[in-house]
This record gives structure tokens, sequence and C-alpha cells, in this order.
């Protein structure tokens, strides 16, 4: 398995993401097309998640896709932030 360590996603940040969306576990597998148990284990991960790249992107461009901005850095505040609405 090719672990993602260069990404700035965290399983912090993609429970946020889920949070503001309203999503669970099983709406963003079906979204990203990433296993529901895959998604719930890079959660449940501290610091740079162990998870594919590809899995990892996928999870990444389907929240950003509904808006999600990641913000900070694994050791610098993770976080996320709404896009703003197109007037």
């Amino acid at each position: 398995m090719a672990h993602a360590s260069q990404s700035s996603l965290c399983g912090v940040q993609i429970r946020a993401a889920r949070g503001a969306l309203r999503w669970s576990v099983e709406d963003l597998a079906e979204r990203s097309g990433v296993s529901g148990s895959t998604i719930k284990r890079i959660e449940a991960t501290e610091g740079a998640p162990k998870s594919t790249a590809p899995n990892l992107m996928a999870i990444r461009s389907t929240l950003e896709a509904e808006g999600i901005e990641f913000i900070g850095s694994l050791n610098d505040r993770p976080g996320i932030r709404m896009a703003r609405a197109k007037p």
C-alpha cells in the first residue's frame, strides 16, 4: 500500500467536513467510491492517514466539490472551512 504521507488531509478534517455537509460515512463512501470501512479507518487515524494516495484524493476531491476547503497542515491546526456561496 502506498502511503500518502505528503497529503495534508487528516482524519479530523474528513470527520469535520462530513459533519459540515451532514453526510454519513455511507454518504461519503457512495460519492467518493472509497469503502466505508476505509473511511472509518482513515478518520480514526491520528496524524497522516495510512491509506493509498488514490483513496485520499478521491475523498478530498469529493469533499472539495461540495465546497469544503482544507486549511492548516497536519502539524499546525488542521481544519476546514466552507467555500463562499456564489452570488
